[in-house]
This record gives C-alpha cells, structure tokens and sequence, in this order.
C-alpha cells in the first residue's frame, strides 16, 4: 500500500448523481470472496437495507450507491483486522474491481477516527454510514435478546436501558454512535428512535 493516498479518491459533491460502477449482486459476491465469516455477510447486507431506508428519504436518486457502500463498507476487515488500515486495502480492492472511486471515499469516512489521513464524513451519506455501522450491532444485540427475536419488538425505552448499559454489547461503541448523533444533526434519542422505525420497516 505504499502508493497510496486518499487524493486519489474524490470526495462526493453535494446533489451528485452517484454510480458505484458494481451492481448489488457483484457487490456481494465481491464482499464473499474476501469474507467467510456469515456474521461479517450479514452485518453488510444489514448496513446496506438501513442506508437505503434512509436514503430514499436523504438522496433518492443515489439509493444503489448508498446500498453498495453500506454493503461493502468493512470489506477487509476479516482477512486485514487493522484498525489503522482498515478501508484504505478496502480502497485497493475496490480498485482492481473497477469500483468508482467516490465509493471508497465514503467508506474511508467511517474509520477516519482510528486514521487521521481519512476523510471525515462530510455528505449525508457518510454521516448515515457512521451511526449505521455501530448502531446495526447494537440493535442485533437487541433483537436477539428479545424471546422473539423479531425487530417488531423493538421500543425505545428498551434500546435506551441498554444504550446506556455499556456491558451489554460492549463491542459496540457508545461514544461512535454518539457521534453519529452529532454528525447527523439530531439528539441521540431522536436517533435512536428513527432506527428503530427502519428496523421495524426493514426487518422482521
């Protein structure tokens, strides 16, 4: 990765119309082929569904790119777990695939806290992916906890006991998906609400 550098990667102008250069199904097998692990699968295709809810309402012409970046967003993390690089072997392997470019921008956005040469999440798009990526996990948690295991269950005064229960899915950051909030303009309960009615919308 010695030639590296997020120059060459452009960032995404405001009321772009945006082409991944991959399909879904391509996306997918591509995320196959660097993953085995069906947790790391799901966990894409998860992100992917909650970007594309929330793009239909924030950027309605660029639902497929917000699913493909959703969807391939931790690309490498399974075969290089390296925080500091992590998304810029993704850029690599976007790359030799003929991806656009603005697609490992935007990913590159999201791990910006662990690598100060990333990008920050600037478009809508990127600030969604931020909250999306640790929330997912969080909200998995709690589904599973739930006897039924059904997204339908999912309540605000539930989510809010274990937001705050840091012991409960301790992987899933706090303080990233605080900053989720504050990128995207909103409290951290108003946040929380809203995916709670795209988990209920999206999933059963």
């Amino acid at each position: 990765m010695g030639s590296f550098s997020v120059d060459n990667y452009p960032a995404i102008e405001a009321g772009a119309q945006l082409d991944a250069g991959i399909s879904y199904d391509d996306a997918l097998e591509l995320l196959k082929k660097y993953n085995d692990d069906e947790f790391h699968i799901e966990h894409g295709e998860t992100v992917s569904k909650l970007m594309g809810y929330f793009a239909k309402q924030e950027d309605a012409e660029n639902v497929a790119f917000w699913e493909i970046v959703g969807l391939l967003h931790d690309l490498d993390w399974e075969k290089w777990p390296d925080e500091v690089a992590h998304t810029t072997k993704t850029a690599e392997l976007l790359d030799e695939a003929g991806v656009d470019p603005h697609v490992a921008h935007a990913i590159m956005t999201h791990n910006s806290d662990y690598n100060s040469v990333l990008p920050k999440p600037e478009h809508i798009m990127e600030k969604y992916l931020w909250a999306t990526d640790e929330l997912s996990g969080l909200y998995g948690a709690i589904i599973r906890m739930y006897p039924s295991h059904s997204a339908q269950d999912l309540n605000l005064k539930s989510v809010k006991k274990k937001f705050k229960n840091k012991g409960f899915a301790g992987g899933c950051d706090r303080a990233y998906m605080e900053q989720g909030a504050v990128l995207l303009g909103i409290e951290v309960e108003e946040m929380l609400e809203r995916y709670i009615v795209a988990y209920k919308e999206l999933f059963d």
